[in-house]
């Protein structure tokens, strides 16, 4: 399926690129979202009409995400769960969580922004990212403190 990116997306391509991927995920994904338009010549026509409107959106948008990463980047919340040994916790801390605690100091995080590389399961200090653009990713800390201490 050829379809042209309305959008930047991860991993495929930039605006305007005219991509060939698989058709489930063109008519699953990428068109549902108005991230991509099929590639015929009435859509190519309309596409190099609103070249410049995207491509300004998409500039804005980076800009966007760059400056909520200079905040996000080094900051570090505080989270206190039972443990069952003082160390071990009671299930793991899920990037619904983590995204609540961000809402929590004023930034707005979707769920699906966060990305925790290994399961928080113990009492210390975790690393967890925030993607904020295809483009654009802050680095956070998670400390957690046990309850019983």
């Amino acid at each position: 399926m050829q379809l042209i990116l309305l959008e930047r997306v991860e991993g495929l391509g930039n605006v305007g690129d005219e991509v060939a991927v698989r058709p489930g995920y063109g008519r699953n994904f990428l068109l549902p979202q108005g991230k991509a338009e099929l590639a015929n010549d009435a859509n190519r026509k309309v596409f190099e009409r609103r070249r410049e409107l995207l491509e300004a959106n998409q500039r804005n948008e980076l800009e966007q995400a760059e400056a909520l990463a200079e905040k996000l980047r080094g900051l570090t919340l505080s989270l206190v769960r039972a443990t069952s040994d003082g160390e071990h916790l009671y299930g793991s801390v899920s990037t619904h969580e983590l995204a609540d605690l961000l809402s929590e100091t004023g930034h707005q995080v979707e769920r699906r922004q966060v990305i925790v590389d290994d399961a928080i399961k113990v009492v210390g200090d975790h690393p967890f990212r925030v993607r904020l653009h295809p483009d654009v990713t802050a680095e956070l800390t998670l400390t957690i403190e046990s309850e019983n201490v």
